[in-house]
């Protein structure tokens, strides 16, 4: 009977030891922000219109559950210059080497893997935003011209992939993904390859529950 007791309490004890390791558990990557620079890349008809100049990009990679799985906003910011092909309605004039702008917020799901002081991820989901476009009015009579710009809403979708590698409290990474915007611009459609470089410094000790 003793030895019962005594099997029974170290079975015990080792199965509070073992849920007490499962809820003090935090993942290695449960917390990263992220900063990034790069360029968006018009795809197809996208291209008659705009060209890259430069991007920028700020983010959470938030994680969920205990495996891979993360939650990822992200908000973008792609300059493109701008050449137009047709003016619009009330305007006469195609306004050339503009700046184009975005403002995109895009909300995915990803999943990702760690192999060492590497890691490799993918993502895909999808958001909005509005992208501004410049218009000209000339007025002939006193030669002066005057800018202004067009807010065009778009919704989107977008899916990627990327790498990062571990230098201790921050990753480097390297992103490239696809958008695909659901409205017109200049009567062509908005498809771009945005391309990112940046750090992810980890926040994931935030999240460590003291002993």
């Amino acid at each position: 009977m003793k030895k019962y007791y005594t099997l029974l309490f170290l079975s015990i004890l080792f199965t509070t030891i073992k849920i007490k390791a499962q809820e003090t558990a935090t993942r290695s990557d449960k917390l990263y922000t992220m900063s990034g620079i790069g360029f968006a890349f018009p795809v197809g008809e996208t291209s008659d219109y705009l060209k890259p100049k430069f991007s920028t990009s700020l983010g959470l990679n938030l994680g969920l559950g205990n495996r891979g799985l993360f939650f990822y906003p992200k908000v973008s910011l792609h300059a493109f210059t701008f050449n137009e092909i047709i003016p619009d309605a009330g305007y006469n004039h195609a306004i050339q080497k503009g700046r184009a702008t975005t403002y995109l917020l895009n909300v995915t799901l990803g999943y990702r893997k760690m192999t060492g002081k590497f890691a490799f991820y993918g993502f895909a989901g999808g958001g909005g935003g509005f992208i501004l476009t410049p218009r000209i009015t000339v007025n002939t009579s006193n030669l002066q011209a005057e800018l202004d710009n067009k807010t065009n809403g778009i919704g989107t979708i977008e899916g990627g992939a990327g790498t990062e590698y571990n230098i201790g409290g921050a990753a480097l990474f390297v992103e490239a993904s696809y958008m695909h915007g659901f409205s017109e611009i200049q009567n062509r459609s908005y498809n771009v390859a945005p391309i990112t470089f940046g750090i992810k410094p980890n926040l994931s000790k935030l999240f460590k529950k003291k002993q």
